[in-house]
């Protein structure tokens, strides 16, 4: 074989020069981590029981969960947590080769036989299931100036304009939400409940069946009478949006025509979803999210992508709003390709002057030191070829 190819130089160059390029293509396109994708393909799976202590979550959600998942195709392991502020995590590991897509498939449509067995309250609040790869790509936080919108604005405007999008982003496998958004809460006075008769369960159940949304129908609507010309649309007012609507749900009537309202047995604030966590950068609470990878995705890629979609979202923020990476995998991976490259070339040059020193020949030096650069770009093509 090497006789082959030294009888024919304009071949062995042109041969050459094809792996060369092939190898620059693949190198475009290869994915760059901080560390190889070794590990198995992995499934997580979240959900939440609001107000439900960690037992009653591993119980009545992960338990019937992971009762399902056993037997799935290729499944290694799984490991679940469920946690005393409601939410319950499994994370499912296959082996390695396994398509994450189809291992997805797989386990939604597993969850979906335990979903009847489930709570109504879990089932409301929805089951996901995203691939993700191990580690973070980093975390990204907003802030604000002094006097401006507060942790859990922020925890709102992360909610409702920024994880979506990011979500949407190529290459992000799942985002993490760590500050909480606002929600209405109620705080019921025990004994006022108790002298009125009433219970949590009720007071839940009148909430509920008052603060909803009907379609409310049309004024005017098809069969009507020969004279009928005009036809309109009823908009209704739906679910509520201030404390004092809440507070004026009715909960009970009287014989005598007295009612009972929930700002009677009731204080409601809008405070913050959850209490169990907070971020803070010094002293100052920001709203913050962290980005997993997809399996298989360019972390340099993704982290640019995400730059320049906060950049375009930074545009709908209130003003003194900023946002920052709080922490961030990519200046240790741009180190670790910029040594690489340097460790490259001086191995290279290295070669070049034993190899000159030995042959005493620049043409007889040049050729071999030529292999290694175009052995490096071979290497990258097969990496490419077989994934």
């Amino acid at each position: 074989m090497p006789q082959f190819f030294i009888d024919r130089p304009v071949f062995a160059w042109v041969l050459a020069i094809l792996i060369a390029i092939a190898g620059l293509i693949a190198l475009t396109r290869l994915s760059a981590e901080a560390y190889p994708e070794i590990a198995p393909p992995q499934i997580a799976v979240t959900t939440t029981f609001p107000g439900a202590s960690a037992a009653t979550v591993e119980s009545t959600v992960t338990q019937v969960i992971e009762q399902q998942l056993t037997g799935l195709d290729n499944l290694l392991y799984f490991t679940s947590q469920s946690a005393s502020d409601g939410t319950a995590a499994i994370t499912l590991t296959f082996q390695n080769g396994t398509n994450p897509d189809i291992a997805a498939v797989q386990t939604q449509n597993r969850i979906a036989l335990a979903a009847p067995r489930l709570p109504a309250e879990v089932n409301q609040q929805g089951i996901r299931i995203a691939k993700v790869s191990a580690g973070f790509l980093g975390g990204i936080a907003l802030r604000s100036a002094p006097g401006g919108p507060s942790a859990e604005e922020l925890g709102n405007l992360l909610a409702s304009r920024v994880l979506d999008p990011i979500q949407r982003v190529p290459g992000v496998g799942s985002v993490l939400q760590f500050t909480s958004e606002y929600a209405m809460r109620v705080w019921l006075d025990a004994d006022r409940l108790r002298a009125y008769g009433l219970s949590a369960a009720g007071v839940l159940a009148a909430v509920r069946a008052q603060n909803a949304q009907f379609a409310s129908g049309t004024l005017g609507g098809q069969p009507s009478g020969a004279d009928q010309s005009l036809t309109a649309t009823v908009a209704a007012e739906g679910r509520f949006t201030t404390p004092e609507q809440f507070e004026n749900v009715l909960l009970r009537t009287e014989p005598n025509g007295a009612s009972v309202r929930l700002r009677d047995v009731a204080r409601v604030t809008l405070g913050a979803a959850q209490y169990g966590f907070e971020v803070r950068v010094g002293t100052t609470p920001v709203g913050a999210f962290a980005i997993q990878l997809a399996p298989g995705a360019n972390a340099l890629q993704v982290a640019g992508a995400v730059e320049a979609k906060m950049r375009e979202l930074q545009a709908s923020f209130p003003a003194g709003v900023s946002w920052f990476w709080g922490f961030t995998s990519i200046p240790f991976i741009r180190v670790a390709i910029h040594e690489v490259l340097i460790t490259l070339c001086e191995a290279v040059a290295l070669v070049f002057l034993v190899m000159l020193v030995f042959l005493q020949s620049f043409r007889a030096t040049l050729i071999p030191t030529l292999v290694v650069p175009s052995a490096l770009l071979g290497t990258l093509v097969g990496m490419y070829t077989v994934g």
